[in-house]
């Protein structure tokens, strides 16, 4: 990211915090100025790497990870004054994490959520403890990927690592005891486990018990909490000062919220690949039918929030049809692929449902119905769009049943939000307007919001969501 002239004399004699957002996808290190600008970006691609100790296993490679976060941050000091800087944090995915001993050393490397070791364990969870008392106790609903999952795994695979274990950190907590040397987990990422009893917001011992694992899971901290000073040695390879504040931050979902601007009792959809509709509620449902609906519920940055959510397959629906329907476009001009999808189905002027997809979410199967012989791959992908729409509307019902509030829009953002077919059909499938967020660092606004909140920057975290005056474009049913 290049800064212009207007832009460094806006805002680089403001203070400024540091944000380190590692994602599955990127790794990144984002300046950010206490009015919400974003000053200086850069990132690196991430990816998994094989596990060396299990055949097809995949983990993260955190001295990696490591090297791309000093990449990323002393590329944006070139960009700024990093004198202003006033204070560090670090958001991440959420679920993974790895046993340390006493001086943070990983006994095990942190097994990837996209690992599909822990499937197996899931599956017999059942012999520890079982789902509806996971489900009543945490809220967290089932995914392979959950943290209880791993530990078991480990538990029946290397039981010696989790003999040795001294704490288990989370990944984001992993890089802050590289920067902090203390070893403490926020209340997010701990909120994603399947460990924690959600109405006391602390790691459950029922649920510990029954899995036969001692609670080592370090000091547990809210966010917005300063976990320690930045050392001398991480300070000098990031390029920054020593000394500053660290702040936990934590789940990268969690802030993705507060960073959109949303409020109590407010619908949020993140569309991508998944669609993850949330919002932010005191209220919480956590009975069978819930379960049963796919809704999970995990802890907001907030005490006494709860951030209730269901997730779907969205995109990578609209990527088969592309890959199938879309080839000759595929090979040949790719960047304007999705444009011809778009248009094509914009042209057709029969009415919704003459082509009805009905994809089978939770298998990732799936049909189609009501074509002919002169069905166009346009009636195609726009029937996809509107189930998709369709499917966003449950969804809505069943999360506004739980909190218990009604919606009056749906906040958006993600690359779906960029969709204007899609939009239009969404909007006019839920009756209700669109708000979609114009910046889409989100992740990275929120965490800066409670790391200015933490330094005293902000009076509130409400005072910080104002003065960074997040803005929104207006979609409106027809």
């Amino acid at each position: 990211m290049q800064l212009t002239d207007h832009f460094i004399g806006n805002c680089m004699q403001k203070n400024i915090i540091i944000v380190i957002d590692c994602g599955a996808t990127n790794v990144r290190a984002v300046a950010v100025c206490d009015t919400g600008e974003i000053v200086a970006m850069h990132s690196v691609p991430n990816r998994t790497q094989p596990d060396p100790y299990f055949p097809k296993g995949l983990i993260w490679n955190t001295d990696t990870i490591w090297e791309k976060l000093i990449q990323c941050t002393r590329n944006i000091v070139n960009q700024i004054l990093p004198e202003n800087i006033r204070a560090l944090t670090i958001t991440t995915f959420g679920v993974n994490g790895a046993p340390v001993d006493t001086e943070g050393e990983l006994l095990y490397p942190v097994i990837s959520w996209q690992c599909q070791r822990t499937v197996p364990v899931m599956e017999k969870i059942g012999k520890y403890i079982s789902l509806d008392s996971l489900y009543k106790i945490s809220g967290v609903n089932q995914y392979h990927f959950n943290t209880i999952n791993t530990l078991v795994w480990l538990k029946e695979n290397k039981p010696e690592v989790l003999d040795n274990m001294h704490a288990f950190l989370f990944i984001a907590s992993l890089f802050v005891h590289r920067l902090t040397g203390n070893m403490i987990n926020d209340t997010t990422m701990a909120g994603t486990s399947m460990l924690t009893d959600i109405n006391k917001r602390k790691f459950s011992a029922e649920i510990l018990d029954a899995i036969g694992i001692s609670d080592k899971f370090s000091k547990l901290a809210d966010p917005g909490t300063i976990a320690g000073s930045l050392l001398r040695d991480p300070a000098s390879e990031l390029g920054i000062p020593a000394g500053i504040p660290v702040v936990l931050t934590g789940h990268d979902t969690q802030f993705a919220l507060i960073g959109s601007g949303a409020g109590e009792n407010e619908a949020i959809l993140n569309s991508g690949t998944w669609e993850i509709l949330m919002t932010r509620t005191r209220n919480i449902n956590l009975s069978k039918s819930m379960q049963h609906a796919g809704v999970t519920n995990e802890l907001d940055a907030i005490p006494g929030i709860y951030n209730t959510g269901i997730q779907w397959l969205a995109s990578g629906i609209l990527e088969w049809i592309r890959n199938n329907f879309y080839t000759w476009e595929m090979e040949n001009d790719p960047q304007s692929v999705y444009n011809v999808m778009i248009r094509e189905a914009t042209e057709i002027h029969a009415e919704y449902g003459k082509i009805e997809f009905d994809p089978a979410f939770a298998m990732n199967l799936g049909s189609i119905s009501g074509l002919g012989l002169n069905t166009s791959r346009g009636e195609i992908y726009q029937a996809a769009l509107v189930s998709l729409s369709e499917k966003t509307n449950k969804s809505l019902e069943t999360l506004q049943k739980t909190g218990q509030f009604k919606a009056d829009s749906l906040i958006v953002s993600g690359g779906g939000s960029k969709n204007h077919l899609w939009n239009r059909i969404r909007a006019n499938t839920m009756g209700i307007p669109l708000r979609l967020v114009k910046e889409s660092e989100t992740t990275v606004l929120g965490a800066a919001v409670f790391t200015f909140h933490a330094i005293g920057q902000f009076n509130s975290i409400e005072e910080g969501i104002k003065a960074f005056s997040i803005q929104y474009d207006w979609i409106y049913p027809d």
